[in-house]
């Protein structure tokens, strides 16, 4: 374009042009996502068979909590360490070649595919593996809820009627508490036994609520145990105080494993964000390189066919 001027024509101005092309190329993208997520498939059933052989049924024979927990996280990291790096690098390699860009640009366009590759195939893994690890983490929590509440009011449920006591959660310690002594039998009525039975897992589910068995209570239940199986009055209290130790240390052992669930939930929670993050970082660096090294071998290529 010439610009007349009265001192002449002036030079030509160059007019800057957008390019029609698209810096984003889904092809490889798509490509190095199925090729990241289908590796992270297989890697997730081996490491669920290598986890599943360290579990015994058997006391003492498997691997302990915590070294279960921590090779879960390590095969996490390991997963989406190799996983990402080759979908970013496929997805580098197989870009197509962009002319006339700057290497800055270019370094940004490769790791942006890389990302992007990343991203993409842990939302194809996230909606394959979705169902299975909602069901997961949702039966995990109902099993911790129902451990923490089911020393404390999980007796409510068998004690709704006097005649289905014996099926609650206290129907241990209530048998405990009128289990005859073996130097003095005694033979109460059935309908006897019921109704002690009864009020004996009224009052051990009142204490779980208030957290504590008043005097009162313990002195009843001390008379109760007294007349049903036959033991002195000093007897039938101690064996009261017994069992309410049981039912404390039941309490404790719930509440305890309830925590530790709580702690392992988190710590596996922040471990899948931090392996996330890792291999969001590896896809991007692996999509560099391979595109870097897609570069330099074309361009070699065109050094030796000269």
């Amino acid at each position: 374009m010439t610009i007349l001027t009265t001192d002449g024509p002036a030079p030509d101005v160059a007019v800057a042009t957008e390019s029609s092309s698209s810096a984003v190329s889904w092809g490889p993208i798509i490509a190095g996502a199925l090729a990241a997520s289908t590796l992270t498939l297989i890697l997730m059933l081996l490491g669920s068979g290598l986890g599943l052989t360290m579990v015994s049924p058997w006391s003492n024979e498997g691997a302990s909590v915590t070294t279960f927990a921590v090779s879960t996280a390590i095969w996490l990291v390991v997963v989406q360490w190799l996983s990402s790096g080759l979908g970013g690098y496929l997805t580098g390699r197989l870009r197509a070649k962009w002319v006339g860009i700057h290497t800055d640009e270019t370094f940004f366009r490769d790791t942006a595919h890389g990302f992007m590759a990343w991203a993409l195939a842990t939302l194809l893994v996230v909606f394959v593996l979705g169902a299975a690890v909602s069901s997961a983490i949702g039966t995990g929590v109902q099993a911790a809820s129902t451990v923490a509440s089911g020393a404390a009011v999980g007796a409510s449920a068998g004690a709704a009627s006097n005649s289905s006591a014996d099926s609650g959660a206290t129907s241990y310690f209530v048998d405990a508490l009128f289990r005859p002594d073996a130097s003095r039998p005694a033979a109460p009525g059935a309908e006897g036994d019921a109704a002690a039975a009864a009020q004996a897992s009224r009052i051990l589910i009142a204490s779980a609520a208030t957290g504590e068995v008043s005097a009162d209570d313990k002195a009843y239940l001390g008379q109760l145990v007294a007349a049903r199986t036959g033991l002195s009055e000093a007897d039938a209290t101690a064996r009261v105080a017994a069992v309410l130790a049981k039912v404390d240390q039941a309490k404790a052992s719930a509440q305890q494993a309830a925590d530790t669930a709580r702690k392992a939930g988190a710590t596996f929670a922040l471990i899948s964000a931090l392996s996330l993050a890792l291999g969001a970082f590896i896809a991007s660096a692996a999509a560099a390189l391979g595109g870097r090294q897609r570069d330099d071998e074309e361009a070699a290529y065109l050094v030796t066919s000269r």
